[in-house]
């Protein structure tokens, strides 16, 4: 801390009308109009430490991550300067700006801090023509709830002006803590510097077996693992934990150097984008495959030859398997969470536990009551997400080394583990088609005439003959949720067709980036009899698909003639 007072400045600006957040306190735009516009950023900005209570943002900590891509260094610098002005008394920051959104929410709780604000688009790709965003955590270290959203909304329809200080520059390379004098504050403004993966590291050894994952990956007949950061924020942590402290061989870890537009690559971790690890697992020379997305809360499964573990059987197959995990021998277990697109695999290991499941919205932010109350210690997204209660977010490198232990526990093979998993309960089929980029409007219109179709009361009894398949409907609704702890009630959250089969269709619109939307189709089906587990699940599915694209009409209304994405 040296010379003068750095001086606070308070901008008039003028509000933008299309900032309410996605969900979770989440804003995701094309790095466009985050660069280009005159004040939006900052705007944003200051509609989150603005929803923040003055007496509670006066001196308080606070945490700030980027996943790397482009533009992330230029509004950290901008969330540093607006975040001083505003009466933040420290900023806990990963070096070079990088902190995984699992590590923010892991900081978060750790030191007790007010929240954090973490520079992400997630999966979307980088650059300079992809996508930007900014979210906001709140003091549990989860996503913002939809009344703190609500909030920042409204003061981003009115705001006039923004505080900050632009003469404040900051190192972010440099590790250590940074002292800023600055005018009409009596305290000095603290900017930490931190490792990116040492607090989060700290937590997982409480959490796993290391000598028992250590072993596999380093001992004789060690497990051969192929892991691909995908150059998100992932790298630092998958060199750090899986190679320096569990054993895994240096060349086990790819793509691990954080790129600003993920090697020209889309961040996702799927069978369509995650290409590269897909065919180096094809070869049969891993047992063990992995996947992360640009801010580390999704994951990927794979196993020899490239099996594939979709996220909804993940999910199931975790549930099934917590005690090989120290913390939930320990802890127990108290529920289970799902989103209500994702497949119902996981009910059936719940009912054999005797153990409640939650289904919720889609968004991690409707899990957070749930284990803030003690209800639920596990959760999951069919979008590649999984999580507990350690934290207050999906979180994909636990994920990874749970599947890790469980490996270790069982001694068995990925492809092994899937298939007694299915043998005691069934395999489910399940799909998601995505159609993405489509008009608003045009999705408005397909989504209403849908839910008239559906939930009208004739609709029920109603037959569909696919080929040999005739699938009839017992029950449709829009599906709507009322939160057991606060009573909260969110609706309009997809249409649901469920068949006497306990088949699913599901449609639901998603719109995370704002200028477009996505309507996502969901088909599932159960089959029990092991000799029908080695189906191709589409194949599976094509009458349900059939009928969902019949009803919906969506290749008719939209001019597409299919999906963007299937995964």
């Amino acid at each position: 801390m040296e010379g003068s007072p750095i001086p606070v400045l308070t901008v008039p600006t003028a509000p933008y009308e299309d900032q309410r957040p996605a969900g979770g306190g989440g804003l995701r735009r094309p790095t466009g109009l985050f660069e280009g516009q005159r004040n939006y950023l900052p705007n944003f900005i200051q509609s989150v430490l603005s929803s923040i209570d003055l007496r509670d943002r006066q001196g308080c900590t606070m945490v700030v991550g980027s996943d790397g891509r482009y533009f992330s260094r230029t509004a950290t610098e901008i969330v540093v300067q607006m975040a001083a002005a505003n009466g933040i008394g420290r900023l806990i920051i990963g070096q070079n700006g990088i902190l995984s959104t699992p590590a923010v929410s892991c900081i978060i709780r750790k030191i007790k801090a007010a929240g954090g604000i973490i520079l992400t688009a997630s999966h979307c790709p980088g650059g300079p023509g992809g996508e930007f965003g900014v979210k906001f955590n709140v003091a549990n270290g989860g996503p913002a709830p939809d009344v703190v959203s609500d909030k920042i909304y409204q003061i981003s329809k009115t705001i006039e002006e923004y505080a900050i200080c632009p003469d404040l520059r900051i190192d972010l390379s440099r590790l250590g803590r940074q002292e800023f004098d600055l005018e009409n504050k009596f305290k000095p403004f603290r900017v930490e510097i931190v490792d990116p993966v040492d607090i989060y590291l700290n937590l997982l050894r409480t959490i796993f077996d290391f000598n028992a994952i250590r072993s596999l990956l380093a001992g004789p007949g060690q497990l051969k693992i192929r892991v691909d950061a995908m150059h998100g924020v992932m790298g630092p942590y998958v060199r750090k934990i899986l190679c320096d402290e569990l054993g895994a061989p240096a060349n086990s870890a790819i793509n691990c150097v954080p790129l600003e537009d993920f090697g020209g690559q889309h961040p996702d971790p799927n069978l369509t984008y995650a290409t590269t690890l897909l065919e180096a697992m094809k070869g049969g020379e891993y047992g063990f495959g992995a996947a992360f997305d640009a801010d580390g809360d999704r994951y990927m499964i794979l196993g020899q030859n490239g099996f594939f573990v979709s996220p909804s059987d993940s999910l199931a197959i975790i549930a099934a398997n917590l005690p090989c995990i120290p913390y939930f021998r320990q802890m127990g277990v108290r529920g289970f969470g799902r989103s209500m697109p994702t497949s119902t695999a996981l009910d059936r290991v719940a009912k054999a536990m005797k153990v409640p499941v939650y289904e919720t919205p889609a968004g991690w932010r409707f899990f957070s009551n749930l284990m803030d109350s003690g209800r639920c210690s596990l959760c999951g997204e069919e979008s590649f997400g999984t999580g507990s209660d350690h934290l207050r977010e999906k979180d994909g490198l636990w994920a990874v080394l749970v599947w890790l232990s469980i490996i270790a526990a069982r001694k068995q093979s990925v492809e092994e583990i899937v298939r007694d998993h299915w043998a005691k309960f069934g395999r489910h089929y399940y799909c998601r088609f995505d159609y993405e980029g489509l008009e608003p409007k045009t999705t408005y219109y397909i989504m209403r005439d849908l839910e008239a179709l559906v939930t009208d009361k004739s609709f029920i009894g109603q037959q569909f003959a696919v080929g040999s398949h005739v699938y009839t409907v017992t029950k449709t609704d829009s599906f709507e949720y009322v939160d057991p702890v606060d009573g909260t009630v969110t609706k309009k959250q997809g249409l649901r067709i469920i068949f006497s089969d306990a088949s699913r269709l599901i449609f639901r619109l998603s719109s995370s980036s704002g200028m477009r939307t996505t309507i996502r189709l969901y088909a599932e089906s159960y089959e029990r009899d092991p000799s029908r587990h080695d189906q191709e699940p589409q194949a599976v599915l094509s009458p349900l698909i059939a009928i969902a694209l019949k009803l919906s009409q969506i290749h008719e209304r939209t001019g597409r003639r299919g999906p963007t994405v299937i995964t």
